[in-house]
């Protein structure tokens, strides 16, 4: 084999597996799963399968840059609600309104998991109104998440206003609450790891919340597998508003199913 030829499989297999300063792959061929749903954004996955863990990136520049986390945030907002007394348990019952809201999930008596479920916003801006932005900052710090910054001049602080958190920074957060090592209650980060199980068969279970401010939407989450998690945060455009919004969850399968997960016998 000339020289020559040897000189563009090196750059090829180096392009496919450049290695980041902070240990982080970056995933190129990913791209393939973006364009098959017509998404442009970033997915993080960290795969603990295997000693030491990797951390696989697509888009690296995206995953770092911060956004406002829309309903992934009812995953710790939930912690504060609990910690903070504002609700005791996944049995208690929070009582419509009567205000008819445009989906129709929404529109009935509400608990932790329902609310966790339909992402039901009702209950958490009660969560909000109740714990304040005071307790709110002081919260956040405590698990320094993203900005830390609750404040907003209109609408809802984790939506509207002006807390932002990065694909990488979530998955932080996740990995912690995985290990229970989040400064809150054991029995509480157990409790919402509970609420946000989503799938789970005899091999996996799929944790998950979705999220979307309008502009763009995120999917975060992991799998648990017997050889160990593989953590994953997903952030795409949604120009299209409702019809983007599969693409989330169909992105972020593709990917996983590429790595042998969630896959079904």
């Amino acid at each position: 084999m000339t020289r020559a030829l040897w000189a563009v499989l090196w750059v090829s297999v180096v392009s496919c597996t450049a290695v980041a300063a902070d240990g982080s792959v970056e995933k190129p061929e990913w791209a393939a799963h973006f364009a098959r749903f017509g998404a442009t954004g970033t997915i993080v996955v960290v795969d603990e399968r295997q000693v030491p863990s990797s951390t696989l990136v697509f888009n690296p520049e995206r995953s770092t840059r911060r956004y406002s986390p829309a309903s992934t945030f009812k995953i710790p907002h939930t912690l504060f609600a609990l910690d903070a007394g504002v609700v005791a348990d996944e049995f208690q019952v929070f009582t419509w309104d009567g205000v008819a809201r445009s989906f129709a999930g929404h529109n009935q008596d509400q608990d932790l998991r329902s609310a966790m479920r339909a992402s039901t916003l009702w209950v958490y801006q009660g969560f909000a109104r109740q714990i304040g932005e005071a307790g709110a900052r002081a919260y956040l710090r405590r698990l320094d998440y993203g900005n830390a910054d609750p404040s907003a001049s209109s609408g809802d602080y984790w939506v509207d206003g002006n807390l932002r958190i990065s694909a990488v920074e979530q998955i932080a957060f996740l990995r912690g609450l995985y290990r229970n090592t989040l400064p809150f209650r054991v029995e509480h980060q157990r409790l919402v790891k509970d609420l946000m199980i989503k799938e789970a068969t005899g091999d996996w279970i799929l944790r998950a919340k979705t999220g979307w401010e309008g502009r763009y939407g995120w999917w975060v989450g992991w799998v648990e597998t017997a050889k160990g998690p593989v953590f994953f945060a997903l952030n795409i455009d949604t120009p299209g508003r409702l019809d983007d919004l599969p693409k989330r969850e169909q992105v972020v399968r593709a990917v996983l199913g590429s790595m042998g997960l969630l896959q079904k016998q």
